[in-house]
């Protein structure tokens, strides 16, 4: 199981990269949406894998699981969402003003506000 999650977070890390070094704005907000996962991940794996036991002490559990990681988690995606939502009106922005979703500085502008 452990392998499994690993891979997965590899594969999420790695997808998340290739995107986020893409030139256009569209595959690099994916790109991090892929990384934000695997990051997710990675905590959650960090606090190990327990079933069926409680994160609230009860007097009747036997065991107890961590809850830190999934409070790290929470507030991670939280966090995500946050960041996304900015990404997205910052590269909506960027494309209305330049005509282009090219992340290129040196990419030729269009004057679409020039009527002369």
């Amino acid at each position: 199981m452990e392998l499994l999650v690993a891979a997965g977070i590899g594969i999420l890390t790695m997808v998340g990269i290739y995107l986020v070094l893409r030139a256009h704005t569209f595959p690099v907000i994916l790109g991090l949406t892929f990384l934000s996962y695997a990051v997710n991940v990675f905590l959650f794996a960090m606090g190990r894998l327990t079933i069926d036991r409680p994160p609230v002490i009860t007097p009747d559990a036997v065991a107890y699981t961590d809850p830190l990681p999934q409070a790290l988690v929470l507030t991670a995606i939280v966090i995500s969402f946050g960041m996304t939502a900015l990404i997205v009106v910052l590269a909506l922005r960027g494309f209305l003003e330049t005509g282009s979703d090219s992340a290129h500085l040196d990419a030729p502008r269009t004057d679409k506000g020039d009527a002369s």
